[in-house]
């Protein structure tokens, strides 16, 4: 009788893994294969573990205990370089390239082909050339990185992994900045690589694209395994349920702000795009989404009204006062907040404690006498944490070692502790969980219900179809277009956001 096939070897398995940090179990027991030429969705909420577990198999971590093999052979993984001669490459969130650098520099950094003790820079060329062309970018090896999209950025990355004859690509959130010519762009590039044989590891949060690209789903909850979905298992429904472990209805926005306008723009026109002036309100317990394309001006129009850059021209209106901001510090006290767009580098301090990033707005309105009160702050603190819902192990906990999710309620926490009239939000929900997103959208309603005025940016069309009272829609620094409610959709949008006339 002829024994059954044997299943083909793994390229990559994981086994038992374990990782802790001081307060925190980041894994336990978390196992996983890859096969060659698969497509192996990562996903799971905030916290649950992804990014942790990326940054072992990539070397950048070790693990306390569990055992990782590569085509079936135990390996210690105690550096990138030993994670690169094994053939896995990681792509952070953050692209790790040299700006100022040329692509063909950028692609072979550090490896650079020599000749009598040079750069050999005709074979650089040429070797990067191949690289290119595999991910489908068709710019001289001699451009310059910084003058390149984010979207093209993102290819020299992946060139740059395959170049180190990487078999295994961990790709962490790479559409999140991208828009959505780019990422279509992207998804080619990740059919065609697994077409050839190299297997990749996709984390993301956007579940549409994950079941586009995935051959099978692990999720992870919690630091543990919390399931795992073959192809044709793979749908929204399934995938929410084992990450959140329960059913998640579909969010809609369900009230409609009609007070009167708060904040007004007449004729703004800013310095990035002094050409375009622009009008709009926003009303009392109205939520306004501005949408476009990247590079559309809608970052540098918040920036704009928070005191951050200068007014090239017109005026802006609070209750219908004129008002001229000379910083930031300026539309604080009147009443203005602005969660931005980079948490890490502009929302919160990572290297303070969550209780110190949540008060630290409120410490001149709270001080007695010229000094802190500390019982007031914490008060403060607690209150915030506990209706954002933020999950740490304690106040004191550095915010660096939160997840993503957990970062973002904080950068919230810390405006929302001042009470104000207009919430400027700049992509509020990038790079976090489905479960955290319905928390931040019910976030939004409540304050709006409060009579707060919110404009948000954001590159999720689905996330402006379902919060937007009204939509305005930026192209090219100037408002292409405002929708009602009704109007709002996602041909609409998208046809503004190219240039069509309203």
């Amino acid at each position: 009788m002829t024994p059954p096939p044997s299943a083909p070897r793994a390229l990559l398995e994981v086994r038992h893994l374990c990782k802790r940090f001081p307060g925190v179990r980041a894994l336990h027991n978390v196992r996983l294969t890859l096969q060659r030429g698969e497509v192996l969705a990562v996903i799971g909420e905030n916290g649950a573990g992804k990014s942790t577990l990326m940054k072992i198999l990539a070397g950048v971590q070790e693990p306390d205990s569990g055992e990782i093999l590569v085509e079936g052979r135990p390996v210690r993984i105690g550096s990138v370089r030993a994670a690169e001669n094994l053939g896995i490459a990681l792509i952070h969130q953050e692209l790790n390239l040299a700006d100022n650098l040329d692509i063909a520099a950028n692609v072979f950094l550090g490896r650079e082909p020599h000749r009598f003790g040079f750069v050999d820079r005709r074979r650089l060329r040429d070797e990067s050339m191949d690289f290119l062309a595999q991910v489908g970018l068709d710019c001289p090896p001699g451009t310059l990185v910084s003058t390149l999209s984010l979207g093209r950025q993102q290819l020299v990355e992946i060139a740059k992994a395959l170049s180190t004859k990487a078999r295994v690509l961990i790709m962490d959130e790479p559409t999140s900045s991208l828009s959505q010519h780019e990422t279509e762009q992207l998804y080619r590039v990740v059919k065609d690589l697994r077409a050839r044989g190299v297997s990749i590891i996709y984390i993301s949060h956007r579940l549409g694209e994950v079941k586009e690209l995935a051959d099978r789903v692990v999720v992870l909850r919690d630091g543990e395994n919390a399931g795992e979905l073959q192809r044709d298992q793979i749908n929204h429904s399934a995938m929410v349920k084992l990450m959140v472990g329960r059913e998640l209805g579909r969010h809609a926005r369900s009230s409609v702000g009609g007070g009167n306008a708060v904040l007004e723009v007449r004729g703004l026109r800013t310095a990035a795009n002094p050409r375009w002036p622009l009008d709009f309100s926003v009303r009392a317990g109205e939520i306004v989404g501005v949408a476009g394309l990247v590079g559309a001006g809608r970052t540098e129009l918040l920036s704009v009204l928070f005191g951050i850059d200068p007014v090239a021209g017109g005026e802006i209106r609070l209750r219908g006062s004129v008002v001229k901001f000379r910083s930031a510090r300026d539309a604080i006290c009147s009443g203005l907040a602005l969660v931005p767009e980079d948490r890490k580098l502009q929302g919160v301090i990572l290297e303070m404690a969550v209780s110190e990033n949540v008060t630290l707005p409120v410490l001149r309105r709270e001080a007695r006498g010229g000094f802190r009160h500390r019982r007031r702050e914490d008060e403060i603190a607690v209150e915030m944490t506990r209706r954002l819902n933020v999950k740490t192990p304690s106040l004191k906990q550095c915010v660096q070692f939160l997840s993503g999710g957990n970062q973002q309620k904080v950068a919230l926490a810390k405006w929302l502790a001042l009470d104000p009239k207009v919430l400027l939000l700049d992509e509020p929900t990038r790079g976090i969980d489905v479960g955290a997103k319905q928390e931040i959208y019910h976030l939004m309603e409540e304050l709006a219900g409060r009579g707060v005025a919110i404009l948000f940016v954001s590159s999720e069309m689905e996330e402006v179809l379902r919060m937007s009272d009204r939509a305005l829609v930026m192209h090219e620094g100037r408002i292409a277009g405002e929708l009602q409610r009704s109007e709002v959709s996602e041909e609409a949008v998208m046809r503004l956001a190219t240039g069509h006339s309203q």
